[in-house]
């Protein structure tokens, strides 16, 4: 049975040019390794749509676009979704404030090594890695979540408990490809 992915698009608005930045990437990596996508609008999400797609991938937008941030409640479905979802930097951000953490300002660009302190089906073994940010903001860990990569005041990679809901502030995209391959397998 082949795995069908929606990208949740969280881009201020459709089609906006940062897609070519933030999802087009995701979806061609994907695509390239067997796994069909659809991109849709954080707007236009519905139980509808979600229930077309075996997994989900919010994904993440340019430094200046916050719009997301002022519409959380628009991702209330994530509360009731049951499909292995991950969240990609303002994918992450939106999960946490969704189960009550906070988006917290936290500036970064470039490479940096990440250090995975928890085993994980999406990260693998603890160790460390080299991953790109490219972020103005973090999120803070949410009750019943368990930090995978980061410190305790600024997490990198989280799940929620044993549910294969993920979140994680760097862009696998660009260094990590196999993160994007792993989540499609699980």
């Amino acid at each position: 049975m082949i795995c069908r992915i929606l990208l949740a698009d969280l881009c201020y608005k459709k089609n906006s040019l940062s897609r070519f930045e933030f999802v087009h990437p995701i979806r061609e990596i994907l695509e390239r390794s067997g796994f069909p996508c659809k991109i849709c609008h954080y707007l236009e999400v519905t139980d509808n749509v979600l229930a077309s797609y075996d997994k989900v991938i919010l994904c993440g937008t340019a430094l200046k676009d916050n719009a997301y941030m002022e519409q959380i409640e628009s991702f209330s479905w994530l509360k009731d979704l049951n499909k292995p979802t991950l969240g990609i930097c303002a994918g992450m951000q939106v999960i946490s404030a969704s189960f009550g953490g906070s988006i917290v300002p936290q500036p970064a660009i470039g490479l940096n090594m990440i250090e995975i302190i928890r085993s994980s089906p999406l990260l693998g073994e603890p160790r460390q890695i080299e991953g790109y940010h490219l972020h103005n903001f973090a999120a803070t860990l949410p009750e019943g979540f368990l930090r995978l990569a980061g410190r305790n005041d600024a997490p990198v990679a989280f799940q929620r408990g044993t549910l294969p809901l993920y979140g994680i502030l760097f862009h696998p995209e660009v260094r990590n490809r196999w993160i994007l391959e792993r989540f499609a397998n699980l």
